[in-house]
């Protein structure tokens, strides 16, 4: 099977006895999962540059190898089985925002005779692939490829501690999703621009960012430095924003941009001065891409994970400000938050402190446990309006951003006994649902 020269976006794909190198190094390591805390940083939840490693990772790893025999799902995987068989298939990746589509392509010749078959990832909060010995199996390999012989037994893994992510048979990217950011930069700009009558666009800049019918790829840690980049505030009307872009002069006039006396590099230049948020949409995300690495996945190194925490500037930076979004996810910010702030919301700043050693996505991304609520005595002592639990929306969408759960309702406090010690009858619970439950349009 024929694959690429290179990248999408112009990274050069290894070749010949590169790979080989490579993926001797990378076998020489076990892939385990690095403990998270403080001073170590768990890796990045999956946004679009991660899903284009991730396919970069597979074509690389996986090109001149020779898978065989049928594809193991681990027990415990609500996803589908994958009903594949063939002596002797090969396997290549191609992403599309937040989505990754995985060929696998029986080789001629191979037993017994069948079509190419596709399946559609997407990586919800921990997925990644990892590529080991077979006698070597990550915990949480939910899906498993392994090589036909001669030579050792190696397995492509799926590996998803969380188990958010998902697989769908078929090969169709999900429908209502929008043009991928990073690929598809002129569809997605003029997709966004023709539909901003829609309602999602009533709503703040940075919940609208994470509306994957718009922006496919981009996620929490993106929209926090694509805002901060512009100065824009985060929760400034989204339509407010981008009106401004359907009449957006060039900076120089266009007669001037075609003028030959211009040079190429000149013309960049002017161009380059002053990007618009979306330009910043492709852009930015193509910065984490070049910056290479296989940071997307939980068993990537210290080193991999620093080049990606050093580019950043505002995400769980330190002296940034932070604010819950109405869907629960944390934005990042600097100075005024915007006209359609939340009420009530208490903005919290970032401090350089032992807290700036732990990775962002230890902090960031999973809600905090809900605070002790005073209890009924005191709080009728202390004249305090009763306390009310705020209403999470319940699954997700592609209306917001998929990848996280949403805040777990923390339900109502247990009853103290009755002073005449008499027990109350206890209404029993059924078992707490997923966190994300099964059809939901995105994951």
């Amino acid at each position: 099977m024929t694959m690429p020269s290179s990248d999408p976006l112009g990274s050069p794909l290894k070749t010949g006895s590169d790979i080989a190198t490579s993926l001797d190094a990378h076998l020489a390591q076990p892939a385990v999962i690095l403990p998270t805390g403080p001073g170590r940083p768990s890796h990045r939840m999956p946004e679009g540059p991660e899903l284009h490693l991730a396919s970069q990772f597979v074509n690389e790893a996986c090109r001149e190898l020779v898978f065989g025999g049928c594809v193991e799902k681990s027990p415990v995987s609500r996803n589908p089985e994958v009903p594949f068989e063939s002596s002797a298939y090969s396997i290549s990746a191609l992403a599309r925002g937040k989505e990754l589509r995985l060929t696998l392509s029986p080789l001629p010749g191979a037993r017994p005779p069948r079509e190419p078959l596709a399946l559609v990832f997407r990586f919800g909060m921990t997925g990644s692939f990892q590529l080991v010995p077979s006698d070597a199996l990550p915990p949480h390999a939910h899906l498993r490829f392994y090589t036909a012989p001669p030579g050792p037994r190696l397995a492509l893994c799926f590996v998803d501690i969380r188990r958010f992510g998902r697989w769908d048979l078929g090969g169709e990217w999900q429908p209502g999703r929008g043009p991928c950011v990073l690929l598809e930069y002129e569809q997605f700009r003029e997709n966004v621009l023709r539909n901003l009558a829609d309602k999602a666009f009533d709503q703040p800049i940075c919940e609208a960012l994470l509306d994957q019918r718009f922006f496919n790829g981009i996620g929490n840690y993106l929209r926090a430095e694509i805002l901060y980049r512009l100065r824009i505030p985060p929760f400034e009307k989204a339509r407010t924003v981008l009106e401004a872009l359907q009449q957006r002069r060039p900076v120089l006039p266009l007669p001037l941009l075609q003028s030959p006396e211009l040079t190429l590099s000149q013309k960049i230049r002017a161009k380059l001065q002053n990007p618009d948020l979306l330009e910043l949409c492709h852009s930015v995300p193509k910065e984490v891409v070049q910056l290479g690495g296989k940071g997307y996945g939980s068993e990537s190194g210290e080193e991999d994970f620093a080049a990606f925490r050093a580019w950043l500037r505002c995400y769980s930076a330190p002296g940034m400000s932070s604010l819950r979004d109405r869907h629960g996810r944390t934005i990042w910010f600097q100075g005024d938050p915007g006209p359609l702030a939340p009420k009530g919301g208490k903005s919290r700043k970032k401090k350089s402190s032992q807290g700036a050693q732990q990775g962002p996505e230890d902090r960031a991304e999973d809600p905090p446990s809900p605070n002790k609520a005073p209890s009924r005595t005191r709080r009728a002592q202390r004249g305090l309006p009763k306390q009310t639990t705020a209403q999470v929306p319940k699954g997700t969408s592609l209306h917001q951003d998929p990848e996280a759960p949403p805040v777990p309702d923390t339900g109502k406090r247990r009853r103290r006994p009755a002073p005449s010690g008499r027990r109350r009858t206890r209404k029993t619970k059924a078992d707490t649902p997923s966190l994300e439950p099964e059809g939901t349009l995105a994951s």
